[in-house]
This record gives structure tokens, sequence and C-alpha cells, in this order.
């Protein structure tokens, strides 16, 4: 674990004494967590329980990227939000959340669409972005970046009844990274608004994504680098893929 000086007074760790607990966890990895940076991009289906789990774990600072606004048809579904949110930004709504979950952490709220250049300079020395978008165009962007950068990147997506999630720890010479997956321009955008979606299957795979950020950050078990899981909530199966580096990868490859 992490040689950083442990700080918590009596109610903090009171507040987090079950994940202390924990085997392999302990106060140095709710140290970890409360010393972390983690970006979410997308504050939506998936975003949302991602960034409520993380909050109430404690990790330290979360910085929210989104710039639609709360729509009546996201609330089925986009579980940060509420009726009250209708027509705010996502990000001030998701703000309001948070704070109320666990107001010692440090929340920054960005209302733009990001160029690559302003998400490079974004995630310079952050412990981990994870990619809640739903478009493959901003999921590309998002991989560039992180590869540029070195970050962990956690990726999930979902639609319909079916969703998947894979870790690219780019810290890693030997990680594979998103376009190794899917080449650029190879995928057509398929969305929610045009096919639908069951809404525990995104709250499924967006907690799965909050837990794969704190493994990365506390160095718990293994991580799905290198692995895509994808999940069928109709037959309620998983599979797993394993996944390689592309030597000849556009992005990431030589």
């Amino acid at each position: 674990m992490s040689d950083n000086e442990i700080n918590f007074n009596d109610e903090q760790l009171l507040h987090y004494s079950r994940q202390i607990m924990l085997p392999h966890f302990g106060i140095e990895g709710q140290q970890r967590l409360q010393d972390a940076h983690i970006i979410i991009m997308g504050i939506g289906g998936l975003g949302s329980p991602a960034a409520m789990y993380l909050a109430a774990a404690g990790v330290g600072t979360l910085t929210l990227v989104d710039f639609d606004t709360v729509d009546n048809s996201n609330l089925q579904r986009q579980i940060i939000h509420n009726v009250d949110s209708i027509g705010n930004s996502k990000v001030s709504s998701a703000e309001n959340t948070l704070r109320r979950i666990n107001p010692e952490v440090t929340i920054n709220s960005i209302d733009k669409k990001l160029t690559l250049d302003e998400l490079e300079s974004l995630i310079t020395d952050v412990d981990c972005v994870i990619d809640a978008t739903d478009n493959f165009e901003t999921r590309f962007l998002i991989n560039r970046a992180c590869v540029s950068q070195q970050v962990a990147l956690v990726s999930a997506a979902a639609i319909q009844y079916e969703g998947q999630i894979s870790v690219f720890d780019l810290t890693q010479k030997d990680s594979a990274c998103y376009a190794c997956l899917y080449a650029e321009g190879g995928e057509e955008n398929t969305n929610c608004s045009d096919n639908g979606i069951l809404a525990p299957v995104v709250g499924i795979l967006g907690s799965m994504q909050a837990l794969e950020a704190i493994k990365l950050i506390c160095e718990l078990g293994d991580t799905l680098q290198n692995r895509l899981l994808i999940f069928d909530a109709l037959a309620l199966q998983w599979r797993t893929m394993k996944l390689k580096k592309d030597a000849n990868c556009a992005v990431c490859g030589r």
C-alpha cells in the first residue's frame, strides 16, 4: 500500500469502517482513495452509479464532464438526477446529489464538450478516467487522450439488454487500448435513444466501473486489464474475452 501519511479523524474512521476492515484494504486503502483523482466522462446511465459509489467510497476528487442537460427520458435510468433537475446541466445536477452523499469529496464540474488537447491537459496526473459516454466518437477521443498521457481507462457500454466493460491500464506497456478492440471509424454508433435500454443494465455496468477504478487505485485483486467482460441480462450470463495489444494499432501500436 501507499506510504502516504494517514490522515483521518474518528468520525471519518467510523464512516469508512466497513471498507477499512476489509482484508488487503485497510486504512492504507482508504487513504489511497482519499488521495485519488478520478475523471468521469458522461454523467448518464453509466456515470450515475459510478459517480455515486465513488463518492460514497471516499474518493478525494471527482471531476465530472458532460455538456448535456437533464431530460425527463433520462430519469428512468440516470439515478443521480431527479425530476427537479429537468432542464439543468447534468454536471450541476450530479454535483448536488454527490454533495449530499459525501460532502467531503472535492467535485469539479465541466459543462462543455472537450477537444483532444483540452482532454489531454485535463487528465494529466489523474489516477483514472472512467468512460461512461454513449458514442464511439467520444470513446475514441478519450482513448487517444489516455494513451497519450498514459492514464488508466475504465470503459463500459450498454444497450438494450446487454453491456460490456474493460480496463485499459495504459500505464502498462503491454496494455491493449480501446482502439485495439474497435478500430476507429469501423463501428456504427448506437445509443439508448435509438435502441432502448433496461435501467438496471447500466446500473450494473456503472457500478462495476466504480469497482474496477477502486481496484486500480488500491491495487486490489485482478482488474479487467486485457479482458472484455460481456453481460447478457436476459440470460443472466457473463462471458470473458481476452484482449491483446495490437502491434499495428493506429493509436497505441508501433
